[in-house]
């Protein structure tokens, strides 16, 4: 099965994340004041882009002054071009940041459409991804899990400790099957409520404590659709900052074809064929029916399964 094309949203890390200096804090000192640094700035969830004649993301550190100190900052690595990167989370009320926004000709623009819209290079979204994540981490694990006492940041922002009973946290991603169930010539699709109009996609879950990827297909796709299936493959992964997946794509053969929907987690599920994906694909279904954009993996699972490389 070939390796599908970096196409797919926040898999181009160029990044060196530098794991094995987080704890040296000279050295981050350094690399926050070195003037080829350049920062991401976030509102909360949302990335700040300053105002030229495309979206740059990246600020320098003066430019990143005019925001005032942030309440978190995460050491996210080192480009290609030797330049370290963080991610910075802005302490501004709805006021003071549009106000600050103004003034600095900069907007904030919600992630999801930034990447799925390629305002930006594949390496910056994934930079962005990796800021948003980190960052949404860290709003959320303010109190110890072990104890209930507040927590202080450490390692560069990859962890952080109770100042209480010491125990350390440390960032976690929720793993994520989504699956192409195929029988021949035909793949198992279905629709969420909250999907666009018309829009079907392969389906997905997440992985429970004590199952391997395989057997999450195996279970989801049976509580979903009431299809069972055997010959999980694996096709690629992609990481979803919304706020912190792994979504592992798989394919899988049909044992049975009879469809039995679960209706609190599906609004339809049904059987299409090769044709009429590649239709879906390409926005030419005679009843106005689609499928993901190349942005997200379940596109290059139905691409793969279209082509024949997926079989």
């Amino acid at each position: 099965m070939p390796t599908p094309p970096h196409a797919i949203g926040f898999t181009l890390d160029p990044l060196d994340r530098m794991s094995d200096k987080r704890d040296d804090e000279a050295f981050v000192a350094r690399l926050r004041d070195d003037p080829a640094t350049r920062f991401l700035l976030f509102l909360k969830d949302v990335p700040l882009f300053k105002r030229t004649q495309g979206h740059d993301a990246l600020f320098g550190a003066q430019e990143a002054a005019k925001f005032g100190t942030p309440i978190q900052t995460v050491l996210l690595g080192r480009d290609t071009d030797g330049r370290a990167l963080f991610a910075c989370a802005l302490d501004a009320s709805p006021e003071t940041a549009a106000s600050a926004l103004e003034a600095v000709r900069v907007e904030a623009i919600e992630l999801r459409p930034v990447a799925m819209q390629g305002l930006v290079d594949a390496p910056i979204v994934s930079a962005l991804g990796e800021a948003r994540s980190m960052l949404d981490w860290h709003r959320r694990h303010r109190f110890c899990a072990n104890c209930g006492h507040p927590t202080d940041d450490a390692g560069a922002g990859w962890r952080r400790i109770c100042g209480n009973c010491r125990a350390q946290h440390f960032p976690r991603v929720d793993p994520v099957v989504i699956m192409l169930v195929t029988d021949g010539e035909r793949c198992l699709l279905g629709r969420q409520p909250q999907f666009a109009p018309g829009m079907y996609s392969a389906l997905a879950g997440f992985i429970e404590p004590g199952e391997t990827f395989e057997h999450a297909v195996y279970r989801e796709v049976l509580e979903e659709a009431g299809i069972r299936c055997s010959d999980v493959r694996y096709f690629a992964s992609q990481p979803w900052p919304f706020p912190s997946s792994l979504m592992i794509g798989c394919f899988a053969r049909a044992t049975d074809t009879e469809i039995r929907i679960d209706e609190k987690e599906l609004e339809d599920a049904r059987w299409f064929t090769r044709a009429e994906v590649a239709a879906m694909l390409d926005g030419t279904h005679a009843d106005g029916l689609s499928a993901p954009k190349p942005f997200a993996i379940a596109h290059h699972l139905l691409r793969s399964f279209v082509d024949g490389t997926g079989e």
